[in-house]
C-alpha cells in the first residue's frame, strides 16, 4: 500500500513538473510574439504573467516615451484608466468591514439633495445598475475634460439629468457611479480619495510604485501616452485625472498589480466574505469593479481600462492560478491584441496571427447609412459617427477612435 501511495506521488509530482515546464515555454512564446510585434512598431507597453503568485514573464517592449528614447519596463508605471474601479470597490468594502457605510447605504444619505437618490444605493453603483447617465459621453466632455474638478464640481455635470432606467433594472457601464463612490469614500473616510485608497490599500501590501494621480504631483517613471498615426505616433489629448478619480485615476506597474492580485487570494486586506462578495456577478456578469466570465472553459475574473494614450487589462484565472496583465502606452495600436494572443499561447490554444489590412476608398453616402448606436450587449453600445470624411466608432465608457474600410461593409 505504502509502495502504491509512493509511486503516485511520484506521479503526481511529474506531472506537475511537465505543466510547470509547459507555463514557463508558453512564457517564452508570448515574450517572442511581443518582441516581434513590438519591433514592427504594433505594441507598446509591459506584460506581466504569472503562475500561483510567481511571475515568467514581466518585461516591457516600445518606448515610455518616444520623445527621449526611454524604453518601458516592467517599473514603468501606467494610467490604469477603468482598471481603477476595482480599487474604489475595494476601498468600499474595507469602509463596510470597518462599520462606517453598508453596501445598502442609500445615495441620499451621502448627498441628501441628489435626485432620486433614495432609489439608488451603493450596490447599484458599484454594480453600473443605478441609471445615471454616463458623464464622460456627454457632448460637453471634451470641452471641461483638460480643467481640475472637485468631485462635486464633476457630479453637478450629471446629477440632475434624468436616470435611463430604475435603479436596480438593468446594467449599464457608467463611470458617473465610481465618481459618486469616489465622493462617498470621502464623505466615510473622513480622508481624500487618495489619501483612503494610499494609506488603505497601496501602503498595506507594500505597492510602493502605486497611487492616484493628485494635482501636478512628479510621478517618476511615468509612461507617456500616445495614439498610433500613420508614420508613428502623435500626443493624445490632455485629461485633467480629477475628473475622473476613483473611475480611473490610478497608476500602477504590472509588477505592483501581481501584489495587489495576490492580496485577493488572501485575507491580507479584506475578509473572504468581502472578497467573495467583489467577485460575485449581479447583472450582465459585471460584480464590484470586476467582470466574472468564462474564458473557454476557464473561469475568468478581469477588468480592462481605456483613457486617453492608455489601454489595460487584468486577468485573473483563480482555477488555473494564471494572472495575465498588460499595461499600453498606445491608445489605438488594435491590429494586434497582446491580451487575445497571450491568453490563447498559455491555454494551448489555437490564435490568429494579426494580418496587413489594406485600406480602400469607400462611398461617403455609405458611411452616413452605418452611422448610428449597435448594442452589443445589454448595456454595452457601439456608436458610429462620421466627421470630415472618415468613420468613427465610441464604445460605452471609451475613447473614440476611427475606423477603417478594407470593403464597403468591413472595417478594421
Amino acid at each position: 500500500m505504502r509502495k502504491i501511495i509512493f509511486i503516485f506521488s511520484l506521479l503526481l509530482l511529474s506531472i506537475s513538473a511537465v505543466k510547470a515546464q509547459t507555463d514557463e515555454a508558453n512564457a517564452k512564446r508570448v515574450d517572442s510574439l511581443l518582441t516581434v510585434y513590438s519591433n514592427k512598431k504594433m505594441f507598446s507597453g509591459t506584460i506581466l504573467i504569472a503562475k500561483d503568485g510567481k511571475a515568467l514573464l514581466s518585461k516591457g517592449y516600445g518606448m515610455a516615451n518616444y520623445s527621449y528614447d526611454i524604453p518601458n519596463t516592467a517599473q514603468t508605471k501606467f494610467k490604469l484608466a477603468s482598471v481603477s474601479k476595482q480599487f474604489t470597490a475595494a476601498a468600499i468594502m474595507i469602509l463596510q468591514e470597518q462599520g462606517k457605510l453598508s453596501t445598502d447605504d442609500k445615495l441620499t444619505k451621502y448627498i441628501p439633495d441628489y435626485p432620486n437618490g433614495d432609489k439608488i444605493t451603493i450596490h447599484h453603483l458599484l454594480t453600473h445598475t443605478s441609471g445615471i447617465v454616463n458623464f464622460t459621453s456627454l457632448p460637453l466632455f471634451d470641452s471641461i475634460m483638460t480643467f481640475e474638478h472637485t468631485l462635486l464640481e464633476s457630479i453637478a455635470y450629471f446629477k440632475n439629468k434624468p436616470l435611463e432606467f430604475e435603479p436596480g433594472e438593468k446594467f449599464n457601464y457608467r463611470n458617473s457611479g465610481y465618481v459618486l463612490l469616489s465622493y462617498i469614500i470621502e464623505k466615510a473616510s473622513g480622508k481624500k480619495y487618495h489619501e483612503f485608497v494610499t494609506s488603505s490599500i497601496f501602503e498595506p501590501l507594500g505597492m510602493k510604485n502605486s497611487g492616484v494621480f493628485n494635482g501636478n504631483t512628479l510621478i517618476k517613471n511615468l509612461a507617456m501616452g500616445y495614439s498610433e498615426i500613420e508614420g508613428g505616433v502623435e500626443n493624445v489629448p490632455y485629461v485633467d485625472m480629477s475628473i475622473p478619480t476613483g473611475a480611473g485615476a490610478l497608476y500602477s506597474t504590472v509588477e505592483d498589480l501581481l501584489i495587489w492580485d495576490q492580496a485577493l487570494n488572501s485575507e491580507k486586506l479584506l475578509k473572504k466574505t468581502s472578497i467573495d462578495k467583489i467577485f460575485t456577478p449581479y447583472k450582465d456578469t459585471y460584480a464590484y469593479g470586476w467582470m466574472v466570465d468564462k474564458y473557454k472553459e476557464h473561469k475568468w475574473i478581469f477588468h480592462t481600462g481605456g483613457i486617453q494614450g492608455f489601454a489595460t487589462v487584468v486577468n485573473r484565472f483563480p482555477e488555473d492560478g494564471l494572472t495575465i496583465i498588460i499595461l499600453k502606452n498606445i491608445d489605438n495600436q488594435n491590429m494586434f491584441n497582446p491580451n487575445r494572443v497571450a491568453r490563447a499561447v498559455m491555454f494551448n490554444q489555437v490564435y490568429e496571427l494579426p494580418v496587413d489590412r489594406k485600406v480602400v476608398k469607400v462611398d461617403e453616402k455609405i458611411y452616413k447609412k452605418l452611422c448610428g448606436d449597435y448594442e452589443l450587449m445589454p448595456g454595452f453600445i457601439l456608436s458610429i459617427t462620421t466627421e470630415n470624411g472618415k468613420l468613427y466608432s465610441q464604445a460605452t465608457g471609451q475613447d473614440k477612435a476611427e475606423i477603417f474600410p478594407e470593403a464597403d461593409y468591413k472595417y478594421f
